[in-house]
């Protein structure tokens, strides 16, 4: 499927694609990924530095995740992928698009196991996600938050080529502390001149 710049997919869609990068595999979930998606995403580092990450976290919950994202993605609304090793097929993290076609934009989300924080696998992923959403979904803008404390999130950000937007102070609570948000965003026109 793709579809002309700022005319979002709305069409329900069948299948999810599986997109690949040098060392990445990034494919549906499947409920056989429940339980490591627990015990990655149920580390308190991990649910510390994301919004909606509780901790601790069942496997049931991931288990209930996981069942609505073929739902969502036939009807354009979310796009979430397992970010797999190519090499070994283990399963790292979490990335995905929470899409809203009538604005031809998107939120970018992500998650990484504490163990493969800061090897690039994030950046490299999220290339693969924004090039899904801008040349196959057509979207116009992609935008991205993370809390002041999670200035590794930023960076990845910033990496993508994604814009510092502004803070939102005071703007979320997280385990019962309001906390400040940052805000970066890119334009379709502005990754094509990222990319190299």
């Amino acid at each position: 499927m793709s579809v002309a710049p700022g005319s979002v997919a709305t069409e329900p869609v069948a299948e999810q694609p599986t997109l690949s990068t040098t060392r990445l595999i990034l494919r549906p979930f499947n409920l056989e990924d429940a339980p490591v998606v627990q015990r990655l995403a149920g580390a308190r580092e991990v649910a510390d530095t994301t919004l909606n990450i509780p901790h601790p976290y069942r496997e049931v919950v991931a288990e209930a995740w996981i069942l609505t994202h073929k739902q969502l993605f036939r009807v354009c609304v979310l796009a979430t992928f397992a970010l797999v090793l190519a090499a070994s097929d283990e399963l790292i993290g979490a990335i995905g698009l929470r899409i809203e076609s009538m604005h031809s934009r998107a939120e970018l989300g992500y998650w990484i196991g504490v163990s493969h924080w800061g090897k690039g696998y994030c950046t490299e992923a999220a290339r693969a996600v924004l090039a899904y959403g801008f040349n196959v979904l057509g979207l116009m803008r992609v935008h991205a938050s993370h809390l002041t404390r999670n200035p590794a999130s930023g960076r990845v950000m910033q990496k993508l080529g994604m814009r510092h937007e502004g803070k939102l102070r005071k703007h979320v609570r997280k385990s019962d502390v309001l906390e400040d948000l940052e805000i970066y965003a890119i334009l379709r026109h502005e990754f094509n001149g990222a990319v190299t």
